[in-house]
């Protein structure tokens, strides 16, 4: 009778580490995956282009002659004084698409796929953050030349205005990890963009992105002036020249450009280490 030598047979696992070599390869896999997604669905770029864009109509010819900034009425200044905000508002706001992807992911079963896969954990939602990193640079871009044509202008050269532009996209990546986390947290994409919102509101309005802090109640201000993204907000206006350079004694108004860089660093250390973290108990 024949003997059949039976061979162990081995399975894929999925790698928790890998190095950060492989780490970096498999993020830009899965961040390459959903920028082709994104092109197939070419109306979530459309979607995401109109609500900053409306945002800059509204705030520019409605109510660009009722708004005081340092003292002064005159619609081109507000014009001006706003963009700042308005690019910060944009990147801060593609924070729920970041969560309502995640979400969606996560409910279609798609991470249970890439979990039997021999690949980073982080890889993941590193891909994911880099892949809505990019849809936000566009849409800035696009932003920036609906923002010439009513009337805004850099002051300060192109280095100043770029460096402005890297805060932007620093501050939005670093929030599309709170973005990530809300997605591993809740069980369904409409959740994830709910809640991506609800706290977004305060935090851009309640700060110096639409009006002069000058202007606000005196504890109202003091909230607004160590806003995160009202750090940011100042840093860009000093970087492009523009008026409404914030004459309050607050470290962050004095230093805005160091403030910007300090808040996004630390909130995309801690949520990106919180959100990882999420994934893995998720997915275990």
């Amino acid at each position: 009778m024949a003997v059949i030598d039976a061979k162990p047979t081995t399975t894929l696992a999925p790698r928790s580490g890998g190095g950060v070599m492989q780490s970096v390869r498999d993020s830009l896999v899965i961040a390459k995956r959903n920028l082709i997604r994104m092109t197939r669905i070419p109306e979530m770029i459309i979607f995401g282009l109109i609500q900053p864009i409306m945002f800059v109509v509204l705030f520019t010819y409605v109510f660009g002659g009722s708004m005081k900034v340092g003292g002064s009425t005159d619609p081109a200044t507000y014009k001006e004084f706003l963009m700042a905000g308005i690019f910060a508002q944009t990147v801060t706001f593609a924070t729920a698409g970041a969560g309502a992807g995640i979400a969606d992911d996560m409910n279609k079963g798609l991470i249970d796929r890439f979990r039997s896969l021999p690949m980073s954990r982080g890889a993941v939602l590193t891909g994911r953050t880099l892949a809505d990193l990019v849809q936000t640079m566009l849409t800035v871009i696009v932003l920036a030349v609906v923002a010439l044509i009513v009337g805004w202008r850099v002051h300060e050269g192109i280095p100043k205005m770029l460096g402005a532009f890297g805060l932007l996209l620093l501050l939005g990546y670093a929030f599309s990890w709170i973005g990530a986390l809300i997605g591993l947290s809740v069980r369904t994409p409409e959740a994830a963009t709910s809640g991506g919102l609800i706290w977004l509101f305060p935090v851009t309005f309640i700060s110096n992105a639409f009006a002069d802090t000058g202007n606000m109640t005196p504890w109202l201000a003091h909230i607004a002036e160590w806003n995160p993204f009202s750090a940011t907000v100042q840093a860009c206006r000093e970087l492009f020249g523009n008026p409404g350079v914030s004459q309050s004694n607050a470290w962050p108004m004095q230093h805005a450009v160091w403030a910007s860089l300090i808040w996004s660093v630390l909130i995309l250390v801690v949520f990106r280490t919180l959100a990882v973290r999420k994934y893995r108990s998720a997915t275990a």
